[in-house]
């Protein structure tokens, strides 16, 4: 990914709920204006989630999700309706998606349960009403802005839902294009544009600061690129009028012997976590120090419950089990600090048998009962409603969830040092 990319996590994700056959491929088709999703006649053609980053006008920077239908049966199809309400996780804005040619006295028990799970979810949705050019004939020429329910009038089927949704219903044609700008507007409509943008780091800093990173290259590493966390704290960084020095471990000593300290000082110093001692031993008590893994926590709101749980690893026992996630997959390594490093560092610090388990990308385990401890990676490819939801699922069972970069600064003796910076109360 590109520093001027937006990445997944940081867009609005925007998920098309509905039965099978709906039209909800099609729908996404035609909203995107691209081939994004599979088409056919045949029931169940959406196997799974399908998720695609884009640019959608008038909104921007978005991930489209198109999911298997609601209404899937059998063995197999039980597992992809899960699949599908674990998407609910994640989604900032809904599309439900209803089949204009259900017969007028079918009920619609499953769309009233999609609804009651968006309420539930707090999920900002919009009913479409989908097939349109099935229904009734209409006019595909009428100016933007006129009055559009002559078409929803007779539609009996869908009265009820049409009257608990409002302004929220609307019908479309994905075949034809009928009212899809308008279904666009509508989505862009609901998006959260009024709250204020958080920062991962420029709050710390004023304009000419610069700013030290301290950034392993070591096999573990990606092939010539930096990871994404580097990368959207670089360009914070730059965004606030400041400069960025990327340095290894092994040369900071001597870049922080060449420069004029007593001049003009570093404001911040962020490392990654694996190397948080050495560097700690190396920078000055008097530059603030922190790492990427604790600038995440807190740019995912999280941090100061990290901050708490983290003192659960003095408490551990033998054969008591922890949970490790990370928030995207990868190919893991001997020496992988999810499933090899970090596991290593709680043995030795805590003299105990540890029973580790590991999660990663979209699977969470939605029974944590069975874990004294969750530690989760600095989640940068989990948009803030996913993470969101892990935190609440783990408050709700009581189980401590902390995070990377918290755990190795409370094992090496620095977490206070770590979290000087953001001043928290």
């Amino acid at each position: 990914m590109g520093l001027n990319e937006t990445p997944s996590a940081n867009r609005p994700h925007i998920a098309f709920f509905g039965r099978r056959n709906a039209g909800k491929s099609s729908l996404v088709n035609a909203v995107t204006g691209q081939n994004l999703a599979l088409v056919s006649s045949v029931k169940g053609t959406t196997t799974d989630p399908v998720y695609k980053a884009m640019e959608l006008l008038p909104l921007g920077p978005v991930v489209i999700i198109d999911t298997p239908g609601f209404d899937d049966e059998g063995e197999l199809g039980e597992m992809r309706v899960e699949k599908t309400k674990q998407v609910l996780n994640k989604t900032d804005i809904a599309v439900l998606v209803l089949d204009g040619e259900i017969p007028t006295d079918t009920t619609l028990p499953i769309e009233d349960e999609i609804i009651n799970l968006f309420k539930f979810k707090n999920i900002p949705y919009i009913a479409v009403l989908n097939k349109i050019d099935l229904i009734k004939p209409h006019t595909e020429t009428r100016r933007h802005g006129e009055h559009r329910e002559n078409n929803e009038e007779q539609l009996c089927a869908f009265a009820s839902l049409r009257e608990k949704n409002g302004n929220n219903f609307l019908s479309v044609s994905a075949k034809t294009g009928f009212d899809i700008d308008l279904l666009k507007e509508k989505i862009a409509s609901l998006a959260q544009t009024n709250e204020p943008q958080r920062r991962l780091v420029a709050d710390l800093l004023k304009p000419n600061d610069f700013v030290i990173l301290v950034i392993p290259i070591d096999k573990a590493a990606p092939k010539g690129r930096l990871i994404l966390p580097q990368q959207q704290v670089i360009r914070d960084i730059l965004e606030t009028g400041c400069a960025a020095i990327t340095v290894r471990e092994s040369e900071l000593h001597q870049l922080l012997l060449n420069m004029p300290i007593t001049e003009k000082k570093p404001a911040l110093v962020i490392t990654d976590s694996q190397v948080f001692a050495l560097v700690s031993q190396l920078v000055p008590q008097e530059i603030p120090l922190t790492s990427f893994s604790i600038l995440f926590a807190r740019y995912k709101g999280f941090l100061e419950t990290a901050i708490e749980s983290v003192t659960s690893l003095d408490n551990l026992k033998d054969g008591e089990k922890v949970l490790i996630c990370e928030g995207c997959t990868h190919h893991r390594q001997c020496d992988d600090i999810g499933t090899f490093k970090i596991p290593g560092m709680i043995k030795n610090y805590t003299k105990k048998e540890i029973n580790f388990s590991f999660c990663s990308g979209g699977d969470f385990p939605s029974d944590l009962s069975i874990y004294k401890l969750i530690i989760h990676c600095g989640c940068c490819m989990l948009n803030e409603r996913g993470m969101l939801y892990r935190q609440s699922l783990a408050k709700k069972q009581n189980i401590p969830l902390t995070n990377y970069g918290i755990v190795i600064a409370h094992i090496t003796g620095i977490l206070k040092r770590s979290i000087e910076v953001f001043k928290l109360a």
